[in-house]
């Protein structure tokens, strides 16, 4: 698992369209939140290896025209995952 700080190098309704566009079929990237801070978006990707990451990264995200700048995090351990929301109790 790895996650991916992406920086653009402009912004704007179509760029942030394209790139939404060019993203939606990646079948690595599990989750892509456009984010407030230093970087565009945050992206969550799962791969078997280093070697599928590099193939990923040099084969289909580096395609994305917009993408000028990114920082990957490579996950060591996955200490906790749940998609389960808590209900608040009234």
């Amino acid at each position: 698992m790895a996650f991916i700080e992406v920086r653009q190098d402009r912004a704007g309704p179509d760029v942030f369209k394209i790139f939404a566009y060019a993203i939606a079929p990646m079948d690595e990237v599990q989750e892509c939140h456009m984010v407030a801070s230093g970087f565009d978006y945050l992206i969550k990707v799962r791969v078997a290896d280093m070697a599928a990451y590099r193939a990923f990264l040099g084969d289909k995200f580096s395609s994305i025209a917009s993408v000028a700048q990114t920082h990957t995090y490579m996950a060591m351990e996955e200490v906790k995952s749940t998609a389960a929301i808590p209900v608040p109790v009234r």
